[in-house]
């Protein structure tokens, strides 16, 4: 067997005083990469250090504002009212004939609503008209009989002058005198009764027409034709009502006022309404009364506030909030504002700004015109819209396009 040869496996040295090569680690290429890097570690830190910092800021928004919250003394939420309100009824019981009306018409006092089945109540007024021809011509009849007894008593007063005829016979004749002229007058007193049945039986005429008692408008119809009528009350086969109306240029605004409250309100107070379904309009009103009576239950006091301006679209039941002013308003204080808080304005020199925050967490500098102040507010020309935000207090030095930051919530 041949043996392996030995000598191959002897490690080479090199000769002494000589310099080993480069580790392969520290070769050109890898140094080349440690130097890349470095330069982008050298780059980022040079940025950081160099790069703008954010500056800290307080956020508030451009907002509408009516000049009324400034005066605002106390608020209070109730219902439009009509103070002058009826459910008309008949005060005939019948079977109703025909409706003249509908809900939301408009009528005067007077016009006829409704009518009643009214042949009965007319026969009974014929009959009366007849009853007063009848005493009327039994009227005639006596006073014929009364002229025919006057003659006949002047004849015998100048007989028993000259005794043509005994004083029993005179006696007669002023004995049948004085019956025809209780004759007539009871004549008359049948025509007067007849007279009062027939304007009774008018009356029940006019029961049957069921009339507007004031001006206003139809809000409901209660009743059909053909419906029993039942004047004082209603059961399940008869209605009470026939409809509802109410007057409009009645209507107030009923509202309760906290007992605590109660100095804060008194008569003729200048008020401003707020109408859930006109939510972008206020409506000059005052306090037309004070109801001298607590709710125990509550603890609050009924105020009534009378619309200054009548206006077509107030209506019954409408949701209102009430606001009690320290002082009224002149017209022009009646619409919204464009305002943003007094802080957020910067003045330099003649120039006055605020700086609006913009997507990205920069701010942009906008020069407004300020105008009148209201409260901590101030109104603006309609630069901005309602909802930017803008910068409250902006520190010194603050540029246009500056990056800030807000505090986190």
């Amino acid at each position: 067997m041949e043996q392996p040869d030995i000598a191959r496996l002897r490690i080479s040295r090199p000769p002494s005083g000589s310099v080993s090569p480069p580790s392969r680690f520290f070769s050109g290429k890898k140094r080349g990469y440690l130097v890349a890097v470095g330069i982008i570690l050298l780059g980022i830190l040079s940025w950081h250090r160099l790069s703008p910092r954010p500056v800290d800021i307080t956020v508030g928004n451009v907002v509408t504002l009516y000049p009324s919250q400034v005066h605002t003394l106390l608020t209070a939420t109730g219902y439009v009212v009509p103070q002058t309100r009826a459910d008309v009824a008949s005060k005939a019981t019948g079977r109703l004939e025909k409706m003249q009306v509908a809900a939301g018409d408009r009528v005067k006092k007077g016009d006829i609503l409704a009518r009643i089945e009214d042949s009965d109540v007319r026969a009974a007024l014929a009959r009366a008209e007849a009853d007063i021809e009848t005493a009327q011509t039994t009227l005639a009849s006596r006073l014929a009989d009364l002229g025919e007894s006057q003659q006949a008593l002047r004849r015998a007063d100048a007989l028993i002058l000259k005794r043509f005829i005994s004083p029993a016979a005179h006696e007669a004749e002023q004995a049948r005198h004085e019956r025809a002229r209780a004759a007539v007058a009871q004549a008359k007193s049948l025509i007067h009764a007849a007279q009062a049945s027939r304007q009774t039986q008018r009356v029940a005429l006019e029961y049957t027409l069921i009339r507007a008692p004031f001006d206003g408008v139809i809000l409901s119809k209660n009743a059909d034709a053909g419906d029993m009528l039942a004047p004082f009350g209603s059961t399940g086969l008869s209605k009470g009502s026939v409809v509802s109306m109410a007057d409009m240029d009645t209507l107030e605004v009923e509202t309760d006022v906290s007992e605590s409250s109660l100095l804060k309100v008194y008569p003729q107070q200048p008020c401003e309404v707020q109408l859930d379904a006109i939510p972008d309009e206020r409506f000059a009103c005052q306090v037309a009364s004070i109801v001298p009576t607590l709710d125990r239950s509550k603890a609050t006091l009924l105020v009534k506030v009378r619309f200054t301006r009548r206006d077509g679209r107030f209506l019954p039941d409408m949701s209102a909030r009430v606001a009690f002013l320290s002082t009224p308003l002149s017209p022009d204080q009646r619409t919204a504002r464009r305002v943003v808080p007094t802080r957020a304005i910067q003045t330099e020199a003649t120039e006055q700004r605020v700086y609006r925050l913009l997507p990205g967490d920069t701010v942009q500098r906008i020069v407004i015109r300020p105008g009148e102040t209201l409260g901590e507010y101030t109104e603006i020309d309609p630069v901005l819209q309602t909802g930017d935000p803008v910068v409250l207090d902006p520190p010194p030095g603050l540029m246009d396009g500056a990056l800030v930051r807000t505090p986190k919530p």
